[in-house]
């Protein structure tokens, strides 16, 4: 296992900004979503649509996590794990939201497909950028 990728070695920390980041790409599009619709006051409202995708985000964690060996999971690496964790969010998320009674008409989820692979691939985006620039 080499050090840099060993969780005990120095990844949590960026274990948790690559979670911190999911959780407020996720918590932007449910903010922009509610605002767009004019329901941006109610804290249960958004808790309330928040939920399926912070399920959906965690069980892409896992499963990128299990997809890869575990000491090379780097889950700010826009392939695998972003792909696996932005799909995750956006099918657990409606299949969630079906459960629980809330919408997905095809417009929603195309949009938040949209909306949710922006923010969660675009913040990993601009991490690969920004590493191409500090190398050179």
């Amino acid at each position: 296992m080499s050090q840099s990728a060993s969780p005990s070695r120095g990844l949590v920390g960026p274990l948790v900004v690559a979670g911190l980041c999911d959780l407020i790409a996720l918590v932007v599009f449910v903010a922009i979503g509610r605002r767009s619709h004019d329901e941006a006051g109610s804290v249960t409202g958004f808790l309330t649509t928040l939920w399926p995708f912070l399920i959906g985000a965690a069980i892409g964690w896992a499963v990128a996590y299990a997809l890869t060996r575990s000491d090379v999971f780097l889950p700010s690496r826009i392939v695998p794990s972003g792909v696996v964790i932005w799909v995750s969010t956006v099918i657990v998320g409606m299949i969630l939201r079906v459960v629980s009674g809330q919408g997905t008409a095809v417009s929603f989820i195309i949009v938040a497909t949209i909306a949710t692979g922006v923010l969660l691939i675009g913040w990993r985006a601009l991490t690969a950028f920004s590493e191409v620039r500090r190398s050179r």
